[in-house]
């Protein structure tokens, strides 16, 4: 049986952004929560939405497990299996692992929504916002981070 909470309804009245720019070492995931929260907070965001946005297209964004690394390892794995560098590409004007990284990217996505309630990000218990960097040399990534919606509270 399904039950609904209680609907709330606010107005935007803000829209804040600023880019997050991330520095690479090699392929896997680089956990970006608390750099996400960061923003959120200094938005002085209420309840609405955080946008996030990848500004490449060999790299991807997604929401993780954060407790066992194993499972970044595992997920790591499976995405070289998807998308072996061995397997002919075509374009492999920026090395072997250039075109997979797009493949991996495409799978994987570049950007998420998060819902914000009470000026914080809603993610359950064992979730995280993690840069996937999808090639094996260091690249500078730049994820804009949008939010919309109301304003915190004003503290007592």
């Amino acid at each position: 049986m399904a039950k609904l909470s209680d609907v709330r309804s606010v107005a935007p009245e803000i829209v804040a952004t600023a880019t997050l720019t991330i520095e690479t070492r090699h392929e896997g995931f680089t956990d970006i929560t608390r750099d996400v929260a960061r923003f959120i907070d200094e938005a002085g965001a209420g309840e609405g939405v955080l946008l996030a946005y990848l500004r490449h297209t060999s790299a991807s964004l997604t929401i993780q497990e954060n407790a066992d690394p194993d499972v970044r390892t595992d997920l790591t794995t499976s995405l070289r299996r998807l998308a072996p560098e061995d397997a002919g590409w075509v374009h492999d004007t920026e090395g072997p692992d250039d075109m997979p990284a797009h493949i991996k990217a495409m799978l994987t996505g570049i950007s998420l929504h998060v819902p914000v309630i009470g000026g914080k990000l809603a993610l359950g218990t064992w979730q995280g916002i993690y840069l996937v960097e999808h090639r094996a040399r260091p690249h500078r990534r730049e994820i804009v981070l949008q939010f919309i919606g109301s304003r915190s509270a004003p503290s007592p």
